[in-house]
C-alpha cells in the first residue's frame, strides 16, 4: 500500500523557471546585454549541457561556476562566473513562487496521512531557503538534497540514501514525483521505484524513458496517487 511520496521541487511544486527568469534578467542587463531573448537562448543550451554532466556524476559547483561566464563569453563580455553564480544563487533563494494548486494538492495527502518527502537535486541552501519562504516546509517529514547527500538524480545512490536513511520507506511503498524525464524518472527507474512524471505542458518524450504514470496536472496527480495506487 502506498504510503509515502517523494517529490521534486522544481517545477513540481515551486515555479522554477519564473523565478529564473528573473534572476536571470537582473544579471544579464546588469552587463549590458540588450538582447535578452538570444542571450537567454545560449544561456539554456549552456546550462542544459551543465546539469547533463551533473547528472552524469560530475562535481556540480566547478559546472555551475561557468554558465555565467561561457554565456557572457559569447557576447564579447569577460566575466567572473564564480560571482555571478553567487550573485545568482542570492536571488534563487528568494525565489518563492509556488505552483498554482500545489499547496491544495499537499493539504489533501497530508489530509489522507500520507508521508509527504523532498527529494531533489540542487544546492541545500537555496532549497531550504525556497521551502521556508514558500510555506511549504510544514508539509514534509523528511527533506533530501543532493548537495548533501552526496549523489544526484538520476544515481541510483540518492533514493538509496532516502530509503535507508527516512522512516519506514521500502520500493514497495514509496512513489517518486517529478517533471524531468531524464532526473527524476529515470532516477526512480533505477531505484526500482514507483513514478509520476509531472508533465503539465503535455510534453511528447523524445527518449526511451517510460514513467508509470503521467499526470498533466495536480488532479491527475490525486487521483493517481489515491486510486490507481491506493
Amino acid at each position: 500500500m502506498l504510503k509515502n511520496i517523494i517529490f521534486d521541487l522544481d517545477d513540481t511544486l515551486l515555479d522554477f523557471k519564473r523565478g529564473e527568469y528573473e534572476g536571470l534578467r537582473d544579471i544579464f542587463i546588469a552587463q549590458g546585454i540588450k538582447d535578452l531573448d538570444k542571450v537567454f537562448q545560449t544561456y539554456n543550451k549552456i546550462n542544459t549541457q551543465v546539469w547533463l554532466q551533473i547528472e552524469n556524476g560530475h562535481p556540480a559547483q566547478p559546472l555551475l561556476n561557468t554558465r555565467f561566464s561561457d554565456t557572457l563569453a559569447q557576447f564579447g563580455i569577460s566575466a567572473d562566473g564564480g560571482q555571478l553564480e553567487k550573485t545568482y544563487r542570492a536571488k534563487l533563494n528568494q525565489n518563492y513562487h509556488v505552483i498554482p494548486g500545489a499547496i491544495e494538492l499537499l493539504d489533501s495527502l497530508k489530509q489522507q496521512n500520507y508521508q509527504l518527502i523532498v527529494g531533489t537535486n540542487g544546492v541545500a541552501k537555496t532549497q531550504y531557503a525556497r521551502l521556508q519562504g514558500a510555506g511549504l516546509m510544514p508539509y514534509f517529514d523528511d527533506v533530501f538534497i543532493s548537495e548533501e547527500i552526496g549523489y544526484n538524480k538520476p544515481n541510483p545512490q540518492f533514493f538509496t540514501h532516502i530509503l535507508k536513511h527516512g522512516h519506514h520507506i521500502t520500493r514497495n511503498n514509496t512513489v517518486m514525483v517529478g517533471d524531468r524525464l531524464s532526473a527524476d524518472i529515470q532516477g526512480a527507474v533505477n531505484a526500482a521505484l514507483p513514478n509520476i512524471w509531472f508533465n503539465p505542458r503535455n510534453e511528447q518524450s523524445s527518449t526511451t524513458i517510460q514513467p508509470d504514470y503521467v499526470a498533466q496536472n495536480y488532479h491527475d496527480m490525486l487521483t493517481i496517487i489515491t486510486q490507481n495506487m491506493s
